[in-house]
C-alpha cells in the first residue's frame, strides 16, 4: 500500500531534528526524541502524530497513569510509554498475537485476545479495573474500532483519554472504509459530535442527554486520529456580567432558549 511505504522503503532511522519538515526538538516534545532515539524494540508510528500525543497527553507525565494500548506488534511503543509518562506508570498491551506476551514484565501486562470480539472487550474491562489512557492502535478495521471504542469507552476513567489512532482507514475499502460510507469508524465518530450537543436539543425523540454528553468534555478530529476527552459535564449555563457602574435595571443574561 502506498501509505505504508515509508515503513518499508529505505528503513533509514530518521533523526529528530532536520530529517523531517517540522520535526520537534528534544526539549519540546520528549516522546518524539524518545521514538527517534529508538534504544530498543521497533516501532512504528506516523510523524505527524507525536505532535498530538504530547498535545493531549502531557498532562498525565508524572501522574503514573494506567495506560492500554490496542495493538502490540513489535512491542516497542510500551517501553516508550514508560519513558514518557514516567515512574509508577502501568501499560497494558493487547494484541491477537501470542507471541506478544514476550513483552510483559513487572510494569507491563499484556492481553492476548481479539478487538472485535465484544466478549473479549468485556473481559477487558474486568481484568483492568482502571484506565486512564486508550489507545487503539489494533487492527484498524470498522468492526473493531467501533467495538472498541462502545465497549471500552465507558469504563475510560471519568477524567481520561481516548486516542483512535489510524482513522483513516475508514477511507479504504480493505478496511471496510469508503468515502462517506455508512458503518465507517470516522461516519459513526461525526454522529457522537451530535451528542456533545444534546443540551440544545428541541427534539429529545432525535437528540437528547446521554451518557455520553454527560461524560464527554470535546472530541477532536486529525489526519488519522481522533480523540475524546472525558470529564464530567453538567448543564451549560450562560451569565452576563456588569462592571461598577452597570445600571441597577441592567437585564439578566440572554436567553437562547426560554
Amino acid at each position: 500500500m502506498d501509505i505504508l511505504r515509508d515503513v518499508f522503503v529505505g528503513r533509514r532511522k530518521p533523526s529528530a531534528d532536520a530529517t523531517l519538515p517540522g520535526a520537534p526538538t528534544d526539549e519540546a516534545n520528549p516522546l518524539a526524541h524518545y521514538f527517534y532515539n529508538n534504544p530498543g524494540r521497533g516501532a512504528c508510528k506516523w510523524h505527524h502524530y507525536f505532535e498530538l500525543y504530547h498535545r493531549h497527553l502531557a498532562k498525565y507525565r508524572g501522574q503514573a497513569p494506567v495506560v492500554v494500548e490496542i495493538g502490540v506488534a513489535f512491542g516497542g511503543s510500551l517501553p516508550m510509554w514508560h519513558a514518557y509518562f514516567g515512574e509508577g506508570t502501568r501499560v497494558i498491551g493487547i494484541d491477537v498475537d501470542p507471541a506478544c506476551s514476550q513483552f510483559a514484565n513487572a510494569m507491563t501486562g499484556i492481553i492476548i485476545g481479539d478487538q472485535g470480539d465484544r466478549a473479549f472487550l468485556a473481559s477487558v474491562r474486568e481484568r483492568v479495573p482502571r484506565i486512564d489512557i486508550l489507545i487503539d492502535d489494533g487492527g484498524h478495521t470498522m468492526v473493531q474500532q467501533i467495538a472498541t471504542l462502545e465497549e471500552l469507552y465507558p469504563h475510560v476513567h471519568e477524567r481520561g483519554t481516548y486516542v483512535c489512532e489510524d482513522v483513516h482507514t475508514s477511507m479504504l475499502a480493505n478496511f471496510g472504509g469508503g468515502y462517506r460510507r455508512n458503518g465507517t469508524f470516522l461516519e459513526y465518530s461525526k454522529g457522537l459530535v451530535d451528542r456533545l450537543f444534546g443540551w440544545h436539543s428541541e427534539d429529545e425523540r432525535e437528540l437528547k442527554v446521554d451518557a455520553f454528553t454527560l461524560s464527554t468534555q470535546g472530541m477532536h478530529f486529525y489526519n488519522g486520529m481522533v480523540v475524546l476527552e472525558k470529564k464530567p459535564m453538567s448543564p451549560p449555563r450562560q451569565f452576563l456580567t456588569y462592571g461598577a457602574d452597570a445600571p441597577k435595571d441592567a437585564p439578566d443574561a440572554p436567553r437562547f432558549r426560554p
